[in-house]
């Protein structure tokens, strides 16, 4: 009789865990496609928001922080292409505790990795001169690192070909060698298999962008 109700224990908190999985992932569903989509100010705090509050109820997992982070980022990088460099430091501020908790929760993972590029990417921009000896290097770091997990991850070669395209030429950019790596992260794309449903595949959206930049100058 003991092994009956034990059994029934372990079951009922087995169906208890899968239907708080269930509801995890639903409601990551209906956030995710966004993080591709939104290019308003109000958009990115109010999605981030909705990330957070996912990774509040579910502490022990990665995406949620990962994506509330990336939004803070994703708008600083609006806020660069804007001229409001002055206001990148407080979602740069924002997303370093968020992003330092998904990294504690996955560990040598290339998607985050990406993000730790793109987090020092964002800092160094504030004030370029005086933040790429320290900022820049944890960039191109954190990229190679990320490379070096997953060579066919086409976040990758995103980044690279935007590094390639802003840095003048005198600093080792290239709008030729951004072409050639735009083109890589597009074949990368189309081979892409996301592990599942809420995993990360952002990126092709800004990938044509440049793609069409490029197209244009031709």
């Amino acid at each position: 009789m003991k092994k009956m109700f034990l059994f029934l224990a372990i079951a009922g908190i087995s169906m208890c865990s899968y239907a708080q999985s269930e509801k995890y992932v639903k409601a990551m569903e209906k956030l995710v496609p966004a993080v591709d989509t939104t290019h308003s100010v109000e958009g990115l705090l109010d999605l981030s928001a909705a990330f957070e509050r996912i990774a509040n109820a579910e502490k022990t997992q990665w995406l949620p922080y990962y994506y509330a982070a990336l939004c803070q980022v994703n708008l600083g990088n609006m806020y660069f292409a804007q001229g409001q460099a002055d206001k990148i430091d407080p979602l740069m501020d924002k997303a370093e505790p968020l992003l330092t908790k998904a990294e504690e929760l996955e560990k040598n993972n290339t998607e985050i990795f990406c993000l730790k590029k793109m987090y020092n990417s964002g800092r160094m921009m504030v004030d370029p001169v005086s933040r790429y000896m320290s900022y820049g290097i944890e960039a191109a770091d954190a990229l190679k690192t990320a490379k070096s997990l997953n060579p066919e991850n086409p976040r990758v070669y995103l980044l690279e070909g935007q590094d390639k395209f802003y840095t003048p030429e005198q600093y080792g950019g290239s709008k030729s060698e951004a072409k050639k790596l735009f083109e890589e992260a597009k074949k990368k794309f189309e081979n892409f298999k996301p592990a599942d449903t809420i995993s990360p595949t952002w990126g092709m959206g800004q990938l044509n962008y440049f793609l069409s930049l490029q197209k244009g100058q031709e």
